[in-house]
């Protein structure tokens, strides 16, 4: 076969191409099987019951991972003891969780944060290793590998502060356990019953009859359908990993079209004087693109069979090092599934067989002799087609650039990208009419100098301007992410930073130490503070209070609605005449003028106190509420109250304002999450041995963001680290590829005497060019979507926000594409040279 035949003796070239397919395919392969194995598991709580029971769950809007609303008390009864009827079914285990965590040498360990009562560590299953399930209300048992023993001391930190326990047993898994009334104290409501069976039990027997027995009081669930009990921790963890997944997987197939599909053409476009000679001996314009197309096909079925191999292989790898980066809950394990190599390889075929379309469709147009004359030199490099569709996008680009200024925050990455990869297809396109301006701008002030290197280089590019475009978009596209993402983390950290300084007027911040979750009411009594972004001045413009505003977070479920986030507060109880609080409000004059707004309620009448509640206007506006009326919520130890509606805040801090009290009666493990302190805070000694630290205000604003940063850095690294990684070989393999088809041109050189020296120095000053141009195309494309982003994040915090990207590490990525260009195109050089002696 032909296409065959011209894949073995042009190897160099082709060998380009099988390359980049090679990497593309292998990149999607292994991003696709870890994006399908990112689905929940099955809770190791619950790994040895069969089925389980779980309150009815709402839906949630994406992002959302409140907890779902437990069943009240009275139900819970009512459910196991219907349970505990059914055949087989030996007892109905309601599961319950609390915040405990131990403090082992002095430190809290970070990875045992939760408490259950012992009957549900039969749920896992968990036995005792050693000693005898807890007795009393101060005795735990421990996990066996916490290497504590039976009447051993250990202090568990709670809600309430740390409490001294006695350990009266070990277990063979991880977890806390204390006697079931102890828990019970210290727990919320219930969300799940568990049922333990007899040996023997027919299980599709026993699910069939849970089914009758809840009713609609409860979702039975069996088998895989128990993976949706997972924690709302690993579900936000998983949720995290998706987007890290979703936008890489975006980006590097963005960028695997776009070097492929360019390094194909390029292939096609050195070959014109061999299609010319085709055409000379009567190879018919259909003949030679089928003979373009098998080709393709040829290397494409070879470098996409090779790249799903090493997907495959790398899919395990890639996945454990998102586990320990965070973006992946632990014992997440990737599957090896048929569909994700299948559909990369499917993909990496279309590609290549795209990526030969359009220069097959233009070199069979070509006339034998036309083909021959212009092997070396383009007269037309743009055409109407090509100028049309980079106009298209080009224009696209700019137009959703400047709609990210104006969209929804949830919003504002995503359409970036979109800005982002349509202005560089746009680019890319029109780069054959773009370039040339560039490259005369570029090198009017060397070619004026002594010396014909520069103005070889510039005549050259300016007469091959196709190539010249060819080998200038992969350092586009390399330079265009790093600028856009390190840019848009950059500047969207400093926003945040931004925010949070703006918000607190405070000596001094205490706040949770590393590993805590949160402060407990041991803290909060210890410490005192305002809660700066919760209470604000009172209705009358008296100061909001001080150590009763500590805010107390929560989750409530309001009737006819998903769960919301609630905030237990005191300051709007001890204000001059008792006023409700308008988040926002900064004097007595803005309060006077919320008030008339109707924000918040006129004299005492709208005070809050006991049974009342202070909701946001969103939360209002969409149920209709206002002040006076009664609303009924339900809490997280699953009763309910009916609570009038104190006052509508404009720009309150959660959905719900409630007595703090009433919070931590109906919650017992919430925790505060930091404390705003007037004057200098407690010492290290009171602090440290409650699991907290203190921070003045600039420490703090740049540290309260600390896991979401790191997580953010560490998303950044994974997308800059993918995609100019890949286009960077990219790089080094589209320039390897254009000077190596430029062999004769090399040796005209030799015979007009230059040396091999002045060889070399024309071809790296051509790919220094072809960086220069790349980085700044690519900055001028990543700009706009960066403007974009910048306008948005100062409407959503309500000041100027600076636009910061990181120059130093933009540079680096430049220098490292420079290094790549230069050292490709002398060593194809330096072949070459080899072969003409």
């Amino acid at each position: 076969m032909l296409s065959l035949d011209m894949v073995r003796g042009g190897r160099a070239g082709f060998a380009g191409a099988f390359v980049a397919l090679f990497l593309g395919v292998a990149l999607v392969s292994m991003t696709a099987l870890v994006f399908a194995s990112a689905g929940p598991r099955v809770p190791a709580r619950y790994a040895g019951t069969a089925v389980l029971v779980r309150a009815p769950a709402a839906v949630q809007a994406d992002g959302s991972f409140l907890a779902d609303r437990p069943w009240p008390p009275e139900t819970v009864r009512l459910l196991a003891d219907r349970l505990k009827a059914v055949p087989g079914v030996v007892a109905a285990v309601p599961d319950r969780s609390f915040y405990a965590q131990p403090v082992i040498g002095g430190r809290p360990d970070p990875g045992r944060l939760e408490g259950r009562p012992w009957s549900s560590a039969a749920l896992a299953p968990h036995r005792l290793v050693s000693g005898s399930p807890p007795s009393g209300d101060r005795e735990v048992v421990v996990e066996h590998a916490l290497g504590l023993a039976p009447g051993s001391a250990v202090t568990l930190l709670t809600a309430a502060g740390p409490v001294p326990y006695a350990v009266s047993g070990t277990a063979n898994g991880p977890g806390l356990y204390l006697g079931d009334a102890a828990a019970a104290r210290l727990s919320g409501g219930v969300r799940v019953i568990g049922l333990r069976t007899a040996p023997g039990a027919d299980l599709a027997a026993v699910e069939a009859a849970a089914r009758t027995a809840a009713g609609s009081l409860g979702e039975v669930l069996s088998g895989d359908a128990r993976a949706a009990l997972e924690t709302k921790a690993d579900a936000r963890t998983r949720w995290i990993g998706t987007q890290v997944l979703t936008a890489m997987a975006s980006l590097s197939g963005f960028a695997v079209v776009f070097v492929v599909a360019s390094t194909f053409a390029l292939g096609v476009m050195r070959r014109r004087r061999d299609l010319g000679l085709l055409r000379a001996v009567g190879a018919t314009p259909r003949q030679v693109r089928r003979m373009v197309r098998g080709e393709a096909l040829a290397v494409g079925v070879a470098a996409a069979l090779a790249g799903v191999a090493a997907g495959i292989a790398l899919a395990p790898v890639f996945g454990d090092l998102l586990v320990a980066a965070g973006f992946e809950p632990s014992g997440f394990s990737v599957r090896i599934t048929v569909w994700p190599p299948a559909a990369a390889f499917g993909g990496g075929l279309v590609v290549a067989l795209l990526g030969t379309w359009s220069a097959a469709r233009r070199a069979a147009r070509t006339s034998p002799l036309e083909a021959l004359r212009e092997a070396g030199a383009d007269r037309r490099p743009m055409t109407r087609a090509r100028l049309l569709l980079g106009s298209a996008f080009t224009a696209a680009g700019i137009a959703v650039a400047v709609a990210v200024a104006g969209t929804r925050p949830e919003e504002i990455v995503t359409l970036a990208l979109l800005a982002a990869m349509a202005l560089t297809v746009g680019i890319a396109l029109l780069a054959p009419a773009v370039l040339p301006p560039v490259v005369r701008a570029l090198l009017w002030p060397p070619s004026r100098a002594r010396g014909a290197t520069w103005t070889l280089v510039r005549e050259g590019s300016l007469a091959a301007i196709r190539r010249t475009a060819s080998t200038t978009a992969p350092v586009l596209l390399t330079v265009g992410f790093a600028v856009l993402v390190t840019g848009m983390v950059q500047t969207t950290a400093g926003a945040f930073a931004l925010g949070r300084t703006a918000v607190v007027r405070a000596e001094a911040v205490v706040v949770p130490a590393d590993g805590v979750p949160g402060l407990s009411d041991a803290v909060v009594a210890a410490a005192g503070g305002t809660a700066g972004r919760v209470t604000g001045d009172t209705a009358d413009g008296g100061a909001g209070s001080t150590a009763g505003g500590v805010p107390l977070p929560t989750t409530v479920h309001p009737d006819g609605m998903p769960p919301q986030a609630a905030l237990g507060v005191a300051a709007w109880e001890t204000g001059g005449s008792g006023g409700a609080p308008h988040a926002g409000t900064d004097s007595p004059g803005e309060a006077g003028r919320a008030r008339k707004a109707g924000d918040l309620p006129e004299g005492r009448e709208g005070s809050g106190g006991p049974g009342t509640v202070v909701v946001a206007r969103w939360v209002a506006a969409e149920r209709g509420w206002r002040a006076g009326d009664t609303i009924r919520l339900t809490f997280e130890d699953g009763r309910a109250e009916s609570l009038r509606v104190a006052a509508v805040a404009g720009d309150a801090p959660a959905a719900f304002l409630l007595p703090r009290d009433v919070v931590r009666a109906h919650d017992p493990s919430a925790l505060t999450p930091e404390i705003l302190l007037p004057g200098p805070a407690p010492g290290a000694d009171r602090l440290g041995p409650l699991g907290a630290g203190a921070l003045g205000p600039a420490a703090y604003a740049a540290s309260s963001r600390d896991e979401d940063d790191r997580l953010v850095w560490l998303f950044t690294l994974v997308l800059v680290g993918t995609a100019v990684g890949y286009t960077g070989v990219a790089v080094a393999n589209t320039l390897f590829m254009a000077a190596s088809g430029r062999v004769r041109e090399f040796r005209v050189l030799r015979a007009s005497g230059a040396t091999p020296r002045q060889v070399l120095g024309v071809v790296a000053a051509e790919s220094a060019l072809v960086t220069v141009m790349g980085s700044l195309l690519g900055a001028a494309v990543a700009l706009p979507a960066l403007l974009g982003i910048r306008s948005g994040l100062s409407r959503q915090v309500g000041a100027s926000v600076p636009l910061i990207v990181p120059w130093p590490a933009v540079l680096g990525v430049v220098g490292a594409c420079l290094v790549l260009a230069v050292v490709a195109g002398v060593f194809s050089v330096l072949g070459a040279a080899r072969r003409a002696r």
